[in-house]
């Protein structure tokens, strides 16, 4: 059965899913309104991720297969969640993920 995750949770989730896209180069980040329509669009990860990919970052699909790419992100999602429990750092880092774009030309 789906465990409901507290707010706390979802945030932190939420920032390792946009540390991961940084770190994997992809440029977009998640904002709280898309990842509250990605949580109720599914209850699993990788469906999320398929529904984002498909949704806004078709493209991507034609260069690379979709379980490949969530797999990617989810690999290095997981890896800044168990960092980021075993830190002893607040659980929520604050970082404006979208802020990352700013000095991009072009951006």
């Amino acid at each position: 059965m789906f465990k409901e995750s507290t707010i706390e949770e979802q945030d932190a989730e939420l920032h390792a899913y946009n540390a991961a896209f940084h770190e994997l180069g992809l440029r977009w980040h998640w904002d709280q309104a898309t990842y509250d329509a990605l949580l109720s669009s599914s209850d699993s990860a990788r469906q999320r991720i398929g529904i984002y990919l498909q949704a806004a970052q078709p493209h991507l699909l034609r260069a690379y297969d979709v379980d490949f790419l969530i797999d990617a992100i989810e690999s290095r999602k997981s890896n800044h969640v168990r960092h980021d429990a075993s830190s002893g750092m607040p659980i929520v880092p604050r970082f404006d993920w979208a802020a990352i774009r700013a000095g991009e030309i072009g951006a």
